[in-house]
């Protein structure tokens, strides 16, 4: 048992979710759409709050090819293998909320390239690779990987228009093989992240029972954060991020 004022964060988002804003890429694909680098994460939930413009989703799961339009206002979010795409409208602005902060930084989101760079990590993490956070050098790779994303992706999506699921779920099956090596440190994240958050409020309802709430509530107190870095190259678009361990920066 962890105590009331004890979590693997000094201080963590609520519930340990990771924040970023996003503003999706304008860049056009091969098949006449902007937008992001389709993808989908093992283990965490992600939501997309649109706090802007327009714009759409295109989701991948076993049950189906989904287009979702998105307008400010609009909240959206995909399961564990749901593989999803942002596509830019006009001035698409996004909210992105995280679950298990910390694991999509190390690796729980995998790109839907094509089977050979799924078959082989060394390849697949050389064609996800950024050579620097920014830059030009940075943006012509993030448009690489991209492109290489939506050429991996678009069978998968004319396969499950057509009502064959087999191929999403042999991707979701090297995606997930793909993975199996960082397991351990996984846990480490989720053990000291999300779950020790968790655990901190069953603690807290403890002391509360036991009539012994001062002690954590004795230490509260108010935190604010503004973005600390601009135009970062996410997987979906150009990211605001925040300088706060385990919100959008690697714990």
């Amino acid at each position: 048992m962890v105590s009331p004022d004890a979590s693997g964060l000094d201080r963590p988002l609520p519930g340990g979710i990771g924040l970023s804003h996003i503003s999706a890429y304008d860049w056009q694909a091969a098949d006449g759409v902007c937008g992001g680098s389709p993808h989908l994460h093992l283990v965490c939930t992600e939501a997309y709050v649109v706090t802007g413009g327009r714009g759409a989703v295109q989701t991948l799961s076993p049950d189906g090819y989904r287009d979702t339009p998105l307008e400010a206002g609009s909240l959206a979010w995909f399961e564990p293998g749901t593989v999803h795409r942002m596509v830019q409208g006009e001035d698409l602005r996004i909210t992105v909320l995280m679950q298990n902060s910390g694991l999509p930084e190390a690796g729980d989101a995998v790109f839907t390239f094509p089977p050979e760079y799924l078959a082989d990590p060394e390849k697949y993490a050389a064609a996800a690779a950024l050579p620097a956070p920014a830059g030009p050098e940075a943006e012509a790779a993030a448009l690489r990987r991209r492109d290489l994303a939506v050429e991996g992706y678009l069978p998968l999506r004319e396969a499950l228009a057509a009502g064959d699921a087999e191929p999403l779920r042999a991707f979701q099956r090297a995606a997930a093989e793909l993975v199996r090596p960082r397991l351990a440190a996984w846990r480490d994240l989720w053990r000291t992240g999300a779950l020790a958050t968790a655990e901190r409020t069953g603690a807290q309802l403890d002391a509360l029972e036991r009539g012994e709430a001062d002690g954590y509530l004795a230490a509260s107190t108010a935190h604010t954060a503004t973005p600390t870095r601009h135009g970062g190259l996410g997987m979906c678009g150009r990211r605001e991020e925040y300088g706060i361990e385990g919100a959008t920066l690697p714990r």
